[in-house]
């Protein structure tokens, strides 16, 4: 009984075929790639910026422990 109610919530091998040309109808040959580009672009800056923000927390702590412990090329710089 279970498995019944999850396979009728599946897509089969037509319905996303007939998807697929719809998606082609409406958005033209042209225009997917493009999309697809965006897409990609956009899934890009996301990883970026989420391994951005974990960089600026560790470079911060770096920051901070430097700051309590000076190293001797900060005194000779000055």
């Amino acid at each position: 009984m279970l498995t019944n109610q999850v396979l009728l919530g599946m897509f089969g091998g037509q319905e996303i075929i007939i998807i697929l040309i719809i998606v082609l109808l409406l958005f033209g040959g042209t225009k997917i790639p493009q999309l697809m580009r965006g897409l990609g672009r956009g899934m890009n800056e996301f990883k970026k910026a989420k391994d951005g923000f974990y960089d600026d927390e560790d470079d911060n702590k770096k920051n901070n422990d430097k700051s309590k412990n000076p190293s001797k090329d900060s005194k000779d710089n000055k």
